[in-house]
């Protein structure tokens, strides 16, 4: 990997990330005076993500709190927060995680983020110009004398080890598609009133992709060891349990809707 932060000018950057308005490759040239502060809704970018991707090292802890589904061609692992788009139903009013859910890395590492430099194989270290914490006049600068800060040089390796970690999780799902452990699934819920009676026909909140747990048990035993021995195993088990949530997300749903509902997946 060459060396995240470039020495100065903007390279045209490809892709887009979710959350990221205005991502520009961090230089000192361009970013010298410029760096983060405390702001009074730390998470407000985050409440209009209904799904976060998550990578496979992440699965056993977001487990404890959301439904862990495959989305995509790519079979793009995500933390589900919402049933609705642009709705996200674990960050409150004031802007914050509610207590003891999990707050996924791809949040985590925001306003920064590495993009593919155009015409090459770099990554660069960007930051959203336009992310709420950015300052021009800082708490915590980007650079001192024009050197990166330790609060700088923290979010390079950071990054770096999501980088790693999401390259990780690409090979993870090529396992399981090469094992064709993949199955379609829907989740729906059954709209009640106050009394418990049916009000209307179920209704569908997502169809997705989920690890079969027929396929998973009925595997090769030579395949079922390749699972064990190479750490996909725990991450399969993971994402099953994490399944257990739907009826969470939808009862949050519900609470903020008129309708009471009973989640059915």
């Amino acid at each position: 990997m060459t060396t995240p932060i470039p020495t100065g000018g903007s390279s045209a950057l490809s892709g887009q990330v979710l959350f990221y308005k205005n991502p520009q490759p961090l230089s000192a040239e361009d970013h010298g005076g410029l760096g983060v502060k405390q702001i009074p809704q730390p998470f407000g970018f985050l409440r209009e993500a209904h799904a976060v991707p998550v990578t496979v090292t992440e699965f056993g802890v977001s487990a404890a709190s959301y439904p862990i589904i495959f989305v995509g061609e790519e079979r793009t692992p995500v933390a589900v927060m919402g049933v609705r788009q642009g709705e996200n139903l674990y960050v409150d009013s004031n802007g914050l995680v509610l207590e003891d859910h999990y707050i996924p890395a791809f949040v985590r590492r925001y306003p920064f983020v590495f993009a593919t430099d155009e015409g090459s194989d770099r990554l660069l270290l960007c930051v959203d110009r336009s992310a709420p914490m950015v300052s021009n006049q800082p708490e915590v600068p980007f650079f001192q004398n024009g050197q990166p800060t330790q609060f700088t040089s923290d979010a390079i390796e950071f990054c770096k080890e999501f980088e790693r970690q999401r390259r990780a999780t690409v090979d993870f799902v090529k396992i399981l598609r090469d094992m064709d452990l993949f199955e379609q699934k829907t989740v729906t819920f059954q709209p009640r009133d106050p009394q418990g009676n049916n009000t209307g026909p179920a209704q569908k909140v997502a169809d997705y992709w989920a690890i079969s747990e027929e396929r998973l048990n009925a595997l090769a035993p030579e395949k079922f060891l390749e699972l064990r021995n190479n750490g996909a195993l725990g991450a399969c088990y993971a994402h099953l349990v994490s399944l257990l949530n739907w009826s969470k997300v939808v009862n949050r749903a519900v609470r903020a809707a008129p309708q009471q509902a009973e989640a059915v997946s």
